[in-house]
């Protein structure tokens, strides 16, 4: 294809930093455009590079701990660093100063510099969006709205989720973007991108509905006042313009793509360095990666691995033996699936042709390559890790190409091998940018990691609900990883604590073996008690007498709680 068979590119000059890894942290302003690069040990070394900088920000600042985050202020006069939570630190003072505050409950939020308001989901839904408008050292309060989540089926508990939301200025004027994985219109198929305006003043109002005709994984951006929509599975992208006509229903104006779905032109990244270096060939950069992190209205950030000379010979390599395999896999999974149906259907009996297709020598499944290759392949020493990671997603990415599903012990042997090497970073983003698929036994693997890496948890809680599991499913599992006190905060968190059973979380902590955890355990539920029935004491249909000898037995008669009277 010539250059004319592509409508998009990226630039010629890509800003290139070092990767992240366990004393090299990335950020990214999306005021600025800038990327930082935060390197610890001793003193703090920074390097922020932006698109136009044709020099890079270099300086070095006391290490006073880890750095959540970093940001210049417009112009570069100002930085900011935040290395805590609660941390809230006039240029003269090198302080903040604190001008105006709400009381919200939020879920997460966003920002759009370009036109100085910040979006603050809020309800248990998530799709309740409180925003704020900044100008000149005051913060105004704008009407909140409320996006529409698709239909679901009752048993499902759907949420609005951060990476389908993006903020952007089209012809002059401010939109949220949603992309909504299902229509809300049972007699459509397919995803769709829902604008709403945004004004200064005035309600948020529903606009524009850019209908999609496809599922799987998107990210979106705005080039040119044009809503370009990725699409990760055939590795296309589609345009939208909001100002050519729709089909207009009384409402709101539903737009398809116009032009035919293309790839983003092919690219080569060049090699950053001294002039005797830069002879090298430039790398081909991969197109639609799993690794790709959007930002608005116009970045796109690779988090891919950089490797070795010696290694990135060798990954395409084996990148083309994964998509060799894959396609004949791929090819018996598509004929056991007609043989199924066929048989399902009866057409066996009609059809004495029709046979099970036989597993060859060349179909290697997933379970064949994690137990005979990569699970020896990753306990290999004298491998580079960086080299280990990078073709365990090699091969989770062939399996997407393939639209084979991903088995979630690929993904645990990833979450194993970066735990491993101490990439605590590195997971966080797989996590955050979806790169690992959620699955029930990847959320308790997350679980048991919490000791090492405290996010874990609620990296951990999040993935079960975007998996809509049911609340006391949630705790099934988290009493069943022995985490008992997650359970409890959990449960009390939605308002469920004076129903649940005090046995079955009695026999959770005395199975644990830890007789203060158990203590702990026990004293919430006499003091539930005492709340509810005015008295401590369990009653016999709750079947704890088991577990208030056992108490008696370590901490004695005189631990057990005493009516309180009034």
């Amino acid at each position: 294809m010539g250059e004319e068979d592509y409508y998009l590119e990226l630039c010629e000059r890509p800003v290139q930093f070092e990767k992240a890894n366990p004393v090299n942290c990335v950020f990214f302003d999306e005021a600025n455009k800038q990327v930082f690069a935060v390197r610890s040990g001793g003193a703090t070394g920074v390097v922020v590079k932006g698109p136009e900088d044709r020099n890079p920000i270099s300086f070095r600042m006391d290490d006073k701990g880890e750095v959540k985050c970093i940001k210049f202020s417009l112009e570069n006069k100002i930085l900011a660093v935040q290395r805590t939570s609660k941390t809230v630190v006039l240029p003269e003072k090198r302080t903040l100063k604190l001008l105006k505050s709400h009381n919200i409950n939020v879920n997460w939020y966003m920002y759009c510099p370009e036109s100085a308001v910040i979006l603050l989901s809020t309800t248990v839904l998530e799709n309740v969006l409180q925003p704020f408008y900044f100008r000149a050292g005051t913060m105004s309060k704008l009407p909140k709205f409320e996006i529409e989540l698709p239909a679901a089926p009752k048993s499902t508990k759907l949420s609005l989720s951060e990476r389908d939301i993006a903020m952007a200025t089209i012809y002059g004027q401010l939109y949220v973007l949603f992309l909504r994985h299902h229509s809300r219109t049972s007699n459509s198929t397919g995803a769709e991108v829902v604008l709403y305006h945004l004004p200064r003043e005035g309600a948020c109002k529903k606009m524009h509905i850019l209908k999609l005709n496809r599922t799987g994984k998107f990210a979106l951006n705005v080039v040119d006042n044009l809503v370009v929509v990725h699409h990760q599975d055939t590795e296309t992208s589609v345009i939208f313009d909001i100002k050519l006509r729709g089909e207009f229903d009384g409402t709101v104006t539903f737009h398809h793509p116009v032009l035919p779905a293309r790839s983003i032109q092919p690219y080569q990244i060049p090699i950053a360095g001294p002039a005797a270096v830069t002879s090298q060939s430039p790398v081909p950069c991969k197109l639609y990666s799993s690794s790709w992190i959007v930002f608005q209205p116009d970045i796109i950030i690779s988090a891919s691995q950089v490797l070795s000379e010696s290694d990135r010979a060798a990954l395409p390599v084996i990148a083309t033996v994964f998509d060799k395999l894959n396609h004949e896999y791929k090819k018996y999974l598509d004929a056991e699936q007609s043989y199924t149906m066929a048989a399902e259907a009866g057409q066996s009996r009609s059809n004495p042709l029709l046979k099970r297709p036989v597993r060859t020598q060349a179909v290697l499944d997933q379970s064949d390559v994690y137990t005979h290759v990569l699970s020896a392949f990753v306990e290999k020493k004298e491998m580079p890790h960086k080299f280990v990671i990078a073709v365990l997603m090699e091969y989770i990415r062939s399996l997407n190409q393939f639209q084979i599903a991903v088995q979630h012990y690929l993904h645990e042997l990833v979450i194993k091998t970066l735990v491993q090497h101490n990439l605590f970073y590195m997971l966080h983003q797989f996590l955050q940018y979806h790169v690992l698929s959620d699955s029930k036994p990847l959320a308790c693997l997350l679980l048991s990691l919490e000791s090492f890496y405290p996010p874990a948890h609620q990296l951990s809680l999040d993935m079960l609900k975007r998996l809509s599991t049911a609340n006391d499913e949630i705790v099934e599992v988290l009493l069943s990883k022995h985490q008992v006190l997650a359970a409890l905060r959990f449960i009390r968190g939605i308002g469920g604590h004076d129903n649940i059973s005090a046995r079955k979380f009695l026999d959770a902590a005395k199975q644990t073996e830890d007789n203060m955890l158990f203590y702990t355990i026990f004293r919430f539920f006499e003091q539930r008690n005492q709340r509810l029935r005015g008295s401590p004491n369990f009653t016999p249909g709750e079947h704890c007498e088991e577990h208030v000898a056992f108490f008696k037995q370590v901490f004695g008669d005189q631990a057990l709680m005493r009516p309180t009277t009034f």
